[in-house]
Formats: C-alpha cells, sequence, structure tokens
C-alpha cells in the first residue's frame, strides 16, 4: 500500500517484493543453503516434536473419566506406538549428530551449560542452526527473548519480549527450568533477580536469555562459514 497498490494478483504481489528487494537489498543478508546433514536434523527433530505433542493429546484421551473401553485400549496402542517412534527419532538425530564432527564438537560444548541435556542440545542445533554465527543481541531476538521498549511521548511502559522462534524459546524454558534447580551459577542468577522483586516468569524469561547468550559466546570459536553473512547484518 505504501506504493500505491491496491487490489491482489500474482502480478502485484511478484511487483511489491522486487520494489522491497530494491529498497532494502544492503540490509538484508542473503538466503544460504545449509549443509544436507542440518536440513535432515532439523526435519526429524520437527517431526520429534510433532510426534510428542500427538503423545500429549493421546495421554490426556487416555484420562478422559468417560473413555470407553475400546477407546482406552485405542489410545494405549497409539501412545506405544508414538513411543517407539519418538525414541527411534531420537536415536537417529543422535547419530547424525555423532558422524558430523561440528556437530558433535558443538553438542559436547552444549552439554556443558547448567540445564542443558543431550536432548536440549540437540534441538537447538536443529532449530537454531545461527547460534554461534550472531552477536548476544541478534541471537537473543531470534530467540524472542529480547525486551523491547513500549513507550509514547512521556509514556514509558512495560519492556516485553515478542516474536522469535516458539520452539526455540520452548526448549530454552526447559533448560531455564532445569538450570534454576541446578547447582550452578544461573542458580544464583535466578535466585538474584527474585530476590531483588522480579517475579518468577520475569526471572525465568532473563534466565532462557543468558542460557542462549552464553550457548551463543561458547560456539563461536567452532562456527562454520554457511551463516557468516549474518555477521555483519
Amino acid at each position: 500500500r505504501s506504493w500505491g497498490q491496491k487490489g491482489k494478483s500474482d502480478a502485484l504481489d511478484a511487483l511489491a517484493l522486487a520494489l522491497y528487494g530494491y529498497e532494502r537489498y544492503e540490509s538484508l543478508p542473503l538466503f544460504q543453503k545449509q549443509e544436507p546433514q542440518r536440513l535432515k536434523l532439523a526435519a526429524l527433530a520437527q517431526r520429534r516434536h510433532d510426534l510428542n505433542q500427538m503423545l500429549v493429546q493421546e495421554k490426556n484421551r487416555l484420562k478422559s473419566p468417560q473413555c470407553d473401553p475400546w477407546v482406552f485400549e485405542s489410545c494405549q496402542l497409539l501412545i506405544q506406538t508414538l513411543t517407539q517412534q519418538i525414541s527411534s527419532l531420537t536415536q537417529e538425530i543422535e547419530t547424525i549428530i555423532s558422524s558430523n564432527p561440528v556437530l558433535s564438537a558443538q553438542q559436547k560444548v552444549l552439554e556443558t551449560i547448567p540445564g542443558v541435556g543431550p536432548v536440549v542440545a540437540s534441538l537447538l542445533q536443529a532449530h537454531l542452526p545461527e547460534l554461534g554465527h550472531l552477536n548476544r543481541r541478534q541471537i537473543a531476538s531470534l530467540c524472542g527473548l529480547a525486551p523491547y521498549p513500549f513507550e509514547s511521548g512521556q509514556k514509558v511502559g512495560y519492556r516485553k519480549t515478542k516474536g522469535g522462534r516458539v520452539q526455540v524459546r520452548n526448549i530454552l524454558f526447559m533448560a531455564a527450568m532445569a538450570a534454576r534447580r541446578s547447582n550452578s551459577p544461573l542458580k544464583a542468577f535466578y535466585e538474584k533477580l527474585i530476590s531483588n522483586g522480579k517475579k518468577k516468569m520475569v526471572a525465568l524469561t532473563a534466565l532462557m536469555r543468558k542460557i542462549i547468550v552464553i550457548a551463543n559466546a561458547k560456539l563461536k570459536p567452532l562456527t562454520l562459514p554457511e551463516f557468516s553473512f549474518l555477521q555483519h547484518s
């Protein structure tokens, strides 16, 4: 609309995209194709996530007080199948990571962070291949953990986090929950925020942001050139 276009068609959409690229090409990074193994890793991790959601749904149906015996048996069979599929996917993900020197090295580094176990580390590699290639503000923003101002005139609203990759944020939530129970500096960081009057969810979000910033810094020496264009975007 800002270009004066009205209506919608394939031709108008194409023109709008061309104008967008013409206007902002200097600040937009070019698409870079990932390695086949990273693409497969992302596909398997996504499938594992989908099956986990289905597993939760079936377990909830199993707990229904009005569950018919036939339905109950059907849910049990499906739960067994889903559990086996998830286990097979997890093993395949581990095989891909262990067979790739870079992924394997990154996996070991990520697992040194409190709250980050083998599953969380592998999922971060699958859903966040940019990890280790961005600065601390960029990686926090990409994960939806960067606080943005909410101001207008003299009004100064509460800074909020928004956007980002939902799956990565969910993964970091699990890591933060584990980290706050660990005997580590991350637990002390969380408890200090609470003692300073921060709400639990605010402190937990700050802990999530700290975990991903630490992970990003630790992986910088191990990064590949595939996302080097993001370093100066």
